[in-house]
């Protein structure tokens, strides 16, 4: 019984990759470092972040962000150190400014084209008209109805 409370608990927690070594003595700022590494993506395992990895790059981030936040950094500050030094993907939720508008909006453009272009294919199908068929000339009759006769 006590290994099933043990497992169901491990399994319910949360879990977290930051090392006893990488924690702050400061709970203010090690508090701040949680929350401002919930935000930055692990550049190695792509949708988790930094706090849930456990890759070395990941690593080196937090201790990176923890450095910063002792140094007196913002939490923006620390933030966009870390941008400026490995590129917007580092961000878990990318800002909708500039350039990234074209992302952003690139997916509901492409969902209206295909709409679209689907709608003018239905209305093109439904206003052709049908393919008339060619009448049977005299022989093909006769011969179509000597098969039938077999």
């Amino acid at each position: 019984m006590k290994r099933l409370i043990l497992i169901l608990s491990l399994i319910a927690a949360p879990l977290w990759a930051v090392q006893p070594d990488e924690v702050l003595d400061d709970p203010v700022l090690e508090s701040r470092a949680r929350d401002l590494s919930e935000g930055l993506r692990c550049l190695v395992c792509r949708n988790e972040s930094i706090d849930e990895s456990n890759a070395e790059l990941a690593r080196d981030l937090r201790l990176l962000l923890r450095e910063r936040l002792v140094a007196g950094d913002s939490d923006e500050q620390a933030v966009a150190y870390i941008v400026d030094r490995y590129g917007e993907y580092v961000l878990l939720k990318p800002t909708t400014t500039g350039v990234n508008w074209l992302l952003w909006l690139a997916g509901p453009l492409m969902l209206l084209a295909a709409a679209g272009m689907g709608w003018g294919f239905v209305r093109g199908r439904a206003a052709a008209t049908p393919a008339t068929e060619a009448a049977l000339s005299a022989d093909e009759q006769e011969r179509l109805r000597r098969i039938l006769e077999e």
